[in-house]
């Protein structure tokens, strides 16, 4: 949860969205509705803030404390909050042929021994970063899996199924999880 721009002139709000943020990060930390006012739970959310960061306790957001919020809330942030999509860019036509080394081969490597874990099928290559006859023969057995032409080379259909597959993959792990 970030302050959205709108809180730019609402510092109750943006404290308050930021101890939010903390307090789902650190259980100590009361939670706190970023309602835009300064109450008992707001105040009691700083006190807080202070005993924990070695701060005096006054429960008021003054300018020390304020600048100990925010390095922990933008770290807080980072944890709590969902990480952002890896989009690779494939253009029309562009094909990564046996050899050839980049940064999408070693991603698509790591994708394929992902994929392996419930699929015999394909065994997992060596994560190199280069399209080697492993990683070939693992790209075969995905596209073969996948009614794909069986190239054993990334080109951009592949790695669109790929990305499905492992999104798929990624929620059926996490949902049986739970």
């Amino acid at each position: 949860m970030r302050p959205p721009e709108s809180f730019t002139a609402q510092p109750i709000r943006s404290l308050q969205t930021m101890l939010r943020v903390i307090a789902e990060d650190d259980k100590r930390i009361p939670t706190v509705i970023p309602d835009g006012i300064f109450g008992p739970a707001t105040m009691y959310a700083v006190t807080a803030f202070q005993r924990i960061y070695g701060l005096p306790q006054t429960g008021i957001a003054d300018q020390q404390t304020w600048d100990a919020i925010v390095p922990v809330y933008e770290e807080a942030y980072i944890r709590i909050e969902k990480a952002e999509p890896v989009k690779v860019v494939m253009n029309p036509g562009q094909v990564y042929r046996l050899g050839d080394a980049h940064t999408n081969i070693y991603l698509t490597q790591g994708i394929l021994a992902a994929l392996a874990q419930n699929n015999s099928s394909i065994l997992p290559p060596e994560l190199s970063g280069v399209l080697d006859d492993t990683t070939s023969s693992a790209l075969s057995a995905f596209q073969y899996l996948n009614g794909l032409p069986q190239t054993g080379e990334l080109d951009r259909i592949t790695w669109k199924n790929l990305a499905k597959q492992f999104s798929l993959q990624s929620h059926h792990d996490r949902s049986a999880k739970f």
